[in-house]
């Protein structure tokens, strides 16, 4: 096996694929349907049907379709999440906006939490698994992308603790189908400028939905709307947190503060980049 590694390594290596020996494990770990590291020790020829299974998967990555909408699936936080062309990718950056909400949660208190824009769900389900304690809803505009919420729900096994809302936050009676008020708001909404979505990553601006992209014109037109409906949706003394783009932090937080939220504190994520910004009520 390690031979062939060495091939499909090598392949995605002249393909410009970046990371190719951790792309090749994966992707052998997901046509033997093994662990990576048993991957690594299998001594036998790959059958018919997994053969061509890889060559597909190859193919479609060199035309640079990323890898975990090849598999259907990503890593996020401790799971692995459901994902489709209907939503957007599940970042590492994003992490950092779960474990802050972790850490601001009672888990042996019983807590809302709503999720604008929830895509996959995976900040929200990621919540939800920490507490049995803890009660969801996951609002997205796309049909689409809450179908694949629900199965992620259930990999997770958190499916009675969320309730799925089909609305956007421009909906005039989105207030009225949510439970509130809660403890916690969190989002990751669009906040690429349109004018830099062309040049943006293929993998991106190809594969991922423009939905949760585009921000508008500067990049904080869903935060301006999100500012006005949040405070009347949370407790005295709830939390929303928001990811944020490059320098867009400081902006951010002013648009909520002049909404009538106190700013917490900005956290910035491993690349040092100011990502999540945490304001309270």
């Amino acid at each position: 096996m390690n031979q062939l590694l060495n091939k499909i390594s090598s392949t995605l290596s002249q393909g410009n694929i970046d990371l190719p020996r951790l792309e090749a494990r994966r992707i052998l770990s997901f046509v033997c349907s093994k662990s990576e590291d048993e991957v690594a020790l299998l001594d036998r020829e790959l059958s018919a049907e997994e053969t061509q299974k890889l060559e597909e998967i190859i193919r479609q990555r060199l035309e640079h379709k990323p890898l975990d909408k090849i598999l259907g699936t990503k890593g996020f936080y401790k799971y692995d999440f459901i994902v489709s062309e209907d939503v957007l990718s599940p970042r590492p950056d994003t992490e950092i906006l779960v474990e802050e909400a972790i850490r601001l949660l009672l888990s042996d208190k019983a807590q809302k939490i709503i999720d604008f824009g929830t895509g996959s769900g995976c900040i929200l389900l990621s919540l939800l698994a920490e507490s049995k304690n803890w009660q969801g809803q996951g609002v997205d505009v796309s049909a689409k992308a809450l179908s694949i919420a629900k199965q992620n729900a259930a990999l997770l096994g958190v499916e009675t603790q969320v309730r799925w809302i089909n609305k956007g936050w421009f909906d005039a009676d989105l207030a009225q189908v949510l439970d509130t008020p809660v403890d916690m708001i969190v989002s990751n909404p669009p906040y690429i400028p349109s004018q830099d979505i062309k040049s943006l990553d293929d993998e991106v601006k190809n594969y991922d939905p423009l939905l949760a992209l585009d921000g508008g014109e500067d990049g904080l037109h869903h935060y301006r709307q999100i500012a006005k409906v949040s405070a009347p949706l949370l407790k005295d003394g709830g939390c929303i947190l928001l990811e944020v783009g490059i320098n867009q932090a400081q902006e951010v937080a002013e648009i909520f503060c002049q909404a009538g939220l106190r700013l917490v504190k900005i956290v910035s994520d491993l690349g040092q980049i100011a990502r999540c910004v945490i304001l309270k009520k």
